[in-house]
């Protein structure tokens, strides 16, 4: 996977191997889920920013030149 997309595969295997207790195991657990809520929220900015583009290309388009 490509360390952009925020999933380190070899880091979270070190981190299950470290999960020796309930304590570490319930803060993994909290971990994946916050970063599964961060890369959701990207995604939704980036969708959002993306709509706004085409807006504004649609916009510009529409407007008669001078």
């Amino acid at each position: 996977m490509s360390p952009d997309l925020g999933f380190d595969v070899d880091r979270y295997r070190k981190l299950l191997a470290e999960a020796t207790d309930d304590e570490k195991r319930l803060a993994l657990i909290e971990l994946l889920v916050e970063e599964q809520a961060k890369e959701r929220l990207e995604a939704q900015r980036a969708t959002e920013r993306g709509a706004m583009t085409a807006t504004t290309i649609a916009e510009v388009l529409r407007k008669p030149e001078a």
